[in-house]
């Protein structure tokens, strides 16, 4: 029996949409896209084709940001995309590789391990023992796979990654060529061949880029979203599509349940309330939409199996506590004073309040 995959890949979960595109998609198309510049950015923020087929959105936020996104990568410079983490770098970076070469697997995680071998290439040693370093010998990176293939390939979290790693990235960016000097010979890319690579601004200084390297790329930074109306409705459709592919049972948290976490996290962020009214402080911790949508499906699984199947602000508390206090020193203390200076005054959040105030 066949495993179902807990999660597919972009351009399997989104096949029709991505064939409706290249059907109803007329326009030009750069070297080896398996769709133009106009598709992409059409699949990525959603609309309605000529035929009638809808494009869900895959970002929510501003059109121009993906626009300047694919329209760089239409060109000779990589992409690198910025911002607070939970703003949907990755899950942008997924799709695009998805839209353009219609793989988004060659994919490289940045950590404080990576090694040059997982930018360049590496050896079978076996046939590196009995034959000596030879082509066949060779196991290309994502990096060297996607130049040979002239398709994308994406980096995660670039700035993790050692500097004197990161540098390796320059001549593939620039010259377009990976040199195997073991064999004298070098791999040449591909019409079509760019990279993605995404930073969280948190890590900034972590393993900051070289100026050789930074000039290879133009940066989008990609911003939280900046209405409270936007962003519970990304959190509205992540919730929905993750309680889908985990099959929770039960009913999704009401509109009312989402908005006020979303609102609850976007003051503590911002250390304001949304009236504008009451300055707080801010936490540790990002209090992203990405962390929104782990509180809200968390409180949904709560509720399903060990409650009466609807979330409410007892299912919801616990995953708003952790969430927020990260530091333990100085967050509880925030988080008291956020509870009883905002959140207690408010009539219709007395539920959660309480609910809150039982467990901090």
């Amino acid at each position: 029996m066949t495993a179902t995959v807990l999660r597919q890949h972009a351009e399997q979960q989104y096949a029709a949409e991505l064939a409706a595109l290249a059907a109803a998609d007329d326009r030009p198309r750069p070297p080896r896209w398996r769709l133009s510049p106009w598709a992409v950015v059409t699949y990525l923020v959603g609309g309605t084709l000529a035929d009638g087929t809808v494009i869900s959105p895959k970002y929510i936020g501003s059109r121009r940001l993906m626009e300047i996104a694919v329209a760089t990568l239409a060109t000779d410079r990589a992409l690198l995309l910025i911002g607070v983490p939970g703003t949907a770098k990755s899950w942008v970076s997924e799709h695009l590789a998805a839209a353009i070469s219609g793989d988004s697997t060659l994919t490289v995680q940045g950590t404080a391990g990576t090694s040059e071998e997982s930018l360049r290439y590496g050896w079978n040693y076996a046939l590196l023992l009995s034959r000596g370093p030879t082509p066949e010998a060779i196991v290309p990176s994502p990096v060297m796979r996607a130049m040979e293939a002239g398709s994308l390939v994406r980096i995660e979290e670039l700035t993790r990654i050692p500097s004197d790693v990161q540098d390796t990235l320059i001549s593939p960016l620039s010259e377009k060529t990976l040199p195997v000097p073991e064999l004298g010979i070098e791999r040449q890319a591909a019409e079509g061949f760019n990279l993605i690579a995404t930073a969280n601004n948190r890590d900034r200084g972590v393993n900051e880029l070289s100026s050789a390297l930074k000039r290879r790329f133009n940066t989008v930074v990609l911003p939280t979203p900046a209405t409270l109306a936007e962003e519970v409705a990304i959190v509205e459709q992540r919730v929905a599509a993750q309680g889908r592919a985990l099959r929770l049972p039960g009913t999704p948290p009401a509109a009312e349940q989402i908005a006020r976490v979303v609102t609850l996290f976007r003051e503590l962020r911002n250390g304001i309330t949304e009236d504008g009214k009451t300055k707080v402080k801010s936490p540790s911790g990002t209090l992203s939409p990405a962390e929104a949508i782990s509180v809200l499906s968390h409180g949904w699984s709560l509720a399903a199996h060990f409650g009466d199947g609807l979330p409410g602000a007892h299912d919801l508390a616990a995953g708003v506590l952790g969430a927020v206090i990260k530091d333990p020193a100085q967050d509880p203390a925030i988080w008291r004073e956020y509870l009883d200076t905002v959140v207690r005054e408010r009539e219709d959040w007395r539920d959660l309040y309480r609910a809150c105030r039982e467990l901090a």
